[in-house]
Formats: structure tokens, sequence, C-alpha cells
């Protein structure tokens, strides 16, 4: 009897080890996981829902958005599209990116961004954020307003929320679009003496709170990251990267992501043109919300790694996950060197010191152990 009650033990531990998955303590569950995970779109937002499943969402459909289900972030099942835009009757018609998916009191909340039909002086970029509703986090999702959460005068995108329930209030993190924002800077300046663009524009990272019911918004935007002005910034090198390399005549400051350790706020962001290789994170902290925000001297605490003999590149737009076991992860899409066309998802662990210094252990291509269970 006992012979067979290790035999039976064994068979398990093989089809665990086949599965990609492991026991680890009591009570826990492993899955060894390697990058890419096999996800293809930008913009990745990983959610660990009440029912105990992984559910991915990102910027990869014309006219809304899908989302895909796993158990162990290994095996991805589609759950199709769970979001419609688009239609005559919406407020919003295309360009439907960067979606995050909030879990609040049984419902589910699909914040998003896409161009606003209203565009009275036919704008370019018309970009604000709206808000979905639903009573699954595979959807389907319906739009909680037929209309914006605010109408600010300048294209937004990328909407984060923070939600302090010790306090009762939210916040939305967004980002002011670099379209018609010119900025001048010394990095503008020598750019322009040296013929390489007449103009910069730039993109700045705002905060603000949020109504309970997402209806609105409470006050003014507060602005909480811009790109360096001054030359000798200690920052100006790595987040000026696409300009100063002739990828376009813009710096980027945006997918904020907020965290809060301790009694400190971190703001995680990303700098650089997403479709390039120079996409890169970093981060900044402060004792509020809505800052003000100091950046960090360890930036960026993710960029490509190509130039150090590896294989991805135009790293950003994360957000962070807690895992069943404490150990909080970077999720972020990536290129890969042998077809950097196509954006791919990433995870690696990401850690904050006793110090209070963050760094994430990315890009990584080698297999990780991560608790799912």
């Amino acid at each position: 009897m006992k012979s067979k009650t290790l035999l039976i033990a064994a068979l398990g531990c093989i089809a665990l080890t086949l599965s990609g998955c492991r026991p680890a303590e009591k009570g826990r569950v492993e899955s060894t996981v390697t990058n890419p995970i096999p996800l293809k779109f930008g913009d990745p937002y990983l959610l660990h829902a009440s029912d105990g499943r992984y559910y991915m969402y990102g910027t990869s459909m014309a006219d809304g958005f899908e989302a895909f289900v796993s158990d162990d972030l290994l095996n991805w099942e589609p759950c199709g599209r769970i979001y419609q835009g688009g239609g005559q009757e919406q407020w919003c018609v295309d360009c439907f990116w960067a979606p995050e998916v909030y879990e609040r009191d049984g419902k589910y909340y699909l914040f998003f961004s896409a161009n606003y039909r209203e565009n009275p002086t036919n704008e370019g970029e018309n970009f604000k954020i709206g808000v979905a509703v639903s009573d699954s986090p595979a959807g389907p999702f319906k739009d909680l307003m037929n209309r914006p959460v605010f109408n600010p005068e300048y294209p937004i995108i990328d909407a984060n929320v923070y939600f302090d329930d010790e306090a009762g209030r939210c916040y939305l993190y967004f980002s002011r679009c670099c379209y018609k924002h010119s900025v001048e800077s010394e990095i503008a300046d020598s750019l322009r003496q040296a013929g390489s663009y007449p103009e910069i524009e730039e993109s700045w990272v705002y905060g603000v709170e949020l109504k309970p019911d997402f209806s609105g918004v409470i006050g003014e935007p507060q602005l909480l990251l811009a790109p360096p002005t001054r030359l000798d910034d200690v920052q100006a090198e790595w987040e000026s990267r696409s300009a100063t390399q002739g990828e376009a005549n813009r710096r980027w400051t945006e997918g904020s992501y907020l965290i809060k350790e301790g009694q400190k706020y971190y703001i995680m962001y990303s700098a650089n043109c997403y479709q390039g290789k120079n996409y890169a994170v970093g981060y900044a902290t402060g004792d509020n919300p809505l800052g003000p925000f100091q950046k960090a001297q360890n930036n960026p605490v993710l960029q490509e790694n190509v130039s150090r003999g590896g294989t991805v590149m135009g790293t950003g737009h994360n957000m962070v996950i807690t895992m069943p076991d404490g150990n909080r992860y970077c999720v972020y899409h990536g290129r890969m060197s042998d077809n950097p066309d196509e954006r791919v998802v990433l995870m690696d662990r990401m850690d904050i010191s006793q110090d209070g210094i963050l760094t994430v252990d990315g890009p990584t291509t080698e297999p990780q152990t991560i608790c799912v269970e």
C-alpha cells in the first residue's frame, strides 16, 4: 500500500512538472514562466480576479477590447471581445488603447482611452478616457456613461486608478498627449541648433481625485511628471533618446501606474516612443497621491537589453501585480529583436528595498518561478 501511494504521488509530481506548475509550500502552487508570455499586444494589464483566475487585457483591437484568461500564467484561453466600441451612438470612435480593469464591490470597471466623437475643431488627436462596467471580468462591458469621465481641453490617454480605501478616496492618473504641446527646454534648444527638429512636443502625467461613482473628477488635475528641461538633469539622457536618436520630435511621459509602500507613494512611468527600441520605465516617489513626486536616481529601472547582448527592446507601459505569496511583478510590453514590429507581453520580479529603492529584475528570457495560487 505504501509503495502504491508513493507511485501515485510520483506520477502527480511528474504531471505538475510537465504542466509547468509544481507544489510549493503548503497551500501554494507555482508556475515556471518564461518571457515572453504567449500573448501579443501592447499596454498589458493583469487582473487576479476574485474567482481565482488571471485575466489579461491589452491594446489589440481597432474597435474595442478582448481578454485572455489563465489559471497558471502559462496556458491562456481567449475570452473573445469583452467591449465593443465605435458604435454610431457611442461617445468613442476609434483608437481603443490601454485598458485597465478593477474589481469593486462585485462589479468590474474597465477604464480605457479612445478618440472622442465630439470633435468640433477636427483635431488629429482627440483622445479621452472612458469607463465601462460588467458583472464579470470576462465581460461583456457596457459604457457606464455615454461620455468621457471628463473632458479637458487637451487629448489624454493611459488611465490608471488608485483606490485609497482607508480615506475613502480614489485618484485618476493619465497622460496629456504630445499633440500640439510644444515645450521649450535646453534639450529642445540643442536639437534645434543641431538641425534635428524645429520644436519638441511633450506628454506629461497628471493626477486628479476621481468621484467615487467614476462620473467625473474633483478639482483640477495636478501636473505630476514631465520630461527634464535641463541638459545636466540626471534623467535627461534616457528620457530624451527618441528625440536625440532621431525617432521623433517628441518626448513622452506616459503609462503611469501608482502603488504605495508603507507611507510612500511610487509612480512608475514610461518615456520615449512606444514604437521604438528606447521605450523604458522609470519611477518617482512622493508623500501624497497627488505629489509632489521626485524622480529616482536609479532610473530607468527597465529598459532594452539588446545593447547588453539580450533580445528584448522597447520595454514599457507597465503595471504591477502582487502575487499570492506577496511578491510583486512588473507586467509590461516589449519587442523581441527578431521581430521588432510586434509587441509581446512580459513580466518580471519587482522589489522595493528597505531603503525605498525600486528595482525590476528584467527584462528576462530565462525561466522564473512564480506563485500563482
